[in-house]
């Protein structure tokens, strides 16, 4: 069993056809992360790829906006599936559930509501074949919450998320599933997993750090055969933190168990920077695992960074159990949608019923009235009155006059405008008999002056070709003042790290700054010890 995780960023913006990517990532359970698309922009080439069954979470907030995905191949079909963390959704929107729900008494319910109408998460639970014994494994698909620093709101609401996923998902291992978290975390854990950590006691001290540091145990610290404190025990929690629940820690990092020192090993990097070419990124997309899934089945997990398409790059972890497939769809299908399953629906399902005290009167229609509508005629109006507001312009003749030779225009035209034309072709016709005459006149003359006009056209070269001099060196004195007319923007400045053209900026940040235009180097972000990278060449752009 194959699973991948991918921030696709847009899944209507790729490229590539959907069963061609799919194929060449050769995975079985592809799960997406930031779909930016919501049910009424769903369409079939994105809900059935051939070969792949789709389970969707779309945001009821915003359109396009966040949205998860699992793509299953046909051999990997789940026996259900879900939508969102807390189960909210399921009951609501009568879909199948996969249970096991967790404590929810720390939680409002408008906190549930709003932690999963994002379209943040999506899970599935499969059937596998251990050793010949069938064990079921929840695979959860989530895109968590983007927060900054100075954002409290989104900051508590990032921290719910976290602590709402790691309940349900506890909850499932304790009942005795495995379990595995795939997606866009949206935190780094360790110093190593971010290309410019600095600090690293303040580097830790990030909210969502806590909490991975909380939620992960690393084995290759804390030995599974210790007898004080089994897979992590309970750790200290600082009281200014909003997640006070101890719990024992369940889950691992697959990629770093598996490759516990590689360095520069990212995952995500600026797009407006283009921070990839050097490599200046962050590892935010994870594959978690329980650990006795991880112990007995995870044989491999690396990333992918030269599969490009989004500002992520995909994890793949591959397991040694098998999959058996479900023989029926779970109801959260997107085959199963009306507007995909190939049935015809019916006519009342595009309305909806209205209360007694919202439904519309219609007054009845009188005899009077009937006879009214009836005589209406294309013209438009009422009992076929030929108004003049409604008289149609006749004149304009058939459409092939339009496409006639000049001579029928006199067939349109008045009467005094074809008089007048005949008058002035009579006037032009006279002019020409007189100028014929002038000429055979001057034919005569031509001889004898032949000599004289020959010694006066060599003159008047001479003179032309000194003006035509003159004309070229005026030339660039036009275009010269052209270009102070029109100079068109200043050239940029150089940058005093590689004396190379910079690039202008605008500041996007909310602040007394907004608006404002700067210049920078021109080189991609990167490192300070990278000589290739970005130097720090900074100057406001002068008004």
């Amino acid at each position: 069993m194959r699973i991948l995780t991918w921030n696709i960023n847009g899944i209507r913006a790729m490229k590539t056809p959907l069963k061609q990517l799919f194929d060449s990532l050769n995975a079985d359970i592809i799960c997406l992360q930031e779909t930016k698309i919501t049910r009424d922009l769903l369409d079939e080439p994105i809900a059935n790829v051939e070969g792949y069954k789709s389970f969707f979470s779309f945001s009821k907030k915003r359109s396009g906006y966040s949205g998860v995905a699992i793509y299953c191949k046909d051999g990997f079909i789940p026996v259900s599936a879900e939508e969102g963390l807390s189960g909210a959704l399921t009951s609501s929107l009568g879909q199948g559930s996969i249970g096991c729900y967790c404590n929810t008494n720390g939680f409002s319910d408008e906190d549930l509501v709003s932690l999963d109408s994002e379209g943040r998460s999506v899970m599935t639970l499969h059937q596998i074949c251990i050793d010949g014994h069938l064990k079921e494994v929840v695979v959860i698909c989530v895109y968590c919450p983007r927060a900054a620093a100075d954002n409290d709101v989104r900051q508590a609401y990032k921290l719910k998320f976290y602590q709402l996923l790691q309940d349900r998902a506890e909850a499932l291992v304790k009942a005795g599933r495995h379990v595995v978290i795939v997606g866009d975390i949206n935190s780094c854990h360790r110093p190593i997993d971010h290309c410019d950590p600095q600090d690293e006691e303040y580097f830790m001290c990030h909210p969502g750090r806590k909490w991975l540091d909380r939620f992960l145990v690393d084995l290759h610290e804390t030995p599974p055969d210790e007898t004080k404190h089994p897979i992590g025990g309970d750790s200290e929690i600082d009281e200014n933190d909003s997640i006070t629940e101890q719990s024992e820690k369940l889950f691992v990092d697959t990629f770093r168990y598996l490759h516990p020192t590689r360095t520069h090993a990212f995952t995500c990097w600026r797009t407006l920077t283009s921070a990839r070419e050097t490599n200046y990124g962050t590892r935010i997309d994870f594959i978690f695992a329980d650990v006795e899934l991880l112990k007995t089945q995870v044989s491999s997990c690396d990333i992918m960074p030269e599969v490009e398409g989004s500002d992520h790059c995909p994890v793949k972890a591959e397991l040694k159990c098998t999959c058996v497939p479900s023989e029926k769809l779970p109801p959260l299908c997107a085959k199963l949608m009306p507007e995909f399953s190939g049935k015809q629906q019916k006519l009342s399902s595009f309305f909806t019923k209205l209360s007694p005290s919202k439904k519309p009167t219609i007054a009845p229609i009188s005899k009077s009235d009937n006879k009214s509508i009836s005589g209406l005629k294309r013209t438009g109006t009422p009992n076929g009155n030929k108004n003049k507001k409604f008289k149609s312009n006749n004149t304009k003749g058939n459409l092939l006059n339009f496409f006639s030779k000049p001579s029928t225009v006199n067939r349109l035209c008045p009467d005094k405008e074809v008089k007048s034309l005949v008058a002035e072709n009579d006037h032009l016709d006279k002019e020409q008999e007189k100028d014929s005459l002038e000429g055979s006149q001057l034919s005569k003359c031509s001889e004898t002056e032949e000599k004289e006009d020959c010694s006066q056209s060599s003159s008047q070269s001479s003179s032309t070709s000194v003006e035509g001099s003159d004309s070229v060196k005026e030339k660039p004195k036009l275009t010269s003042s052209w270009k102070t007319l029109f100079s068109g923007p200043p050239p940029p400045p150089k940058c005093k790290g590689h004396s190379e053209d910079c690039v202008m900026r605008t500041v996007r940040k909310a602040g007394p700054n907004y608006g404002k235009q700067f210049y920078v180097c021109a080189r991609p972000e990167g490192h300070k010890s990278n000589p290739e990278a970005r130097c720090n060449f900074f100057l406001w752009k002068k008004k």
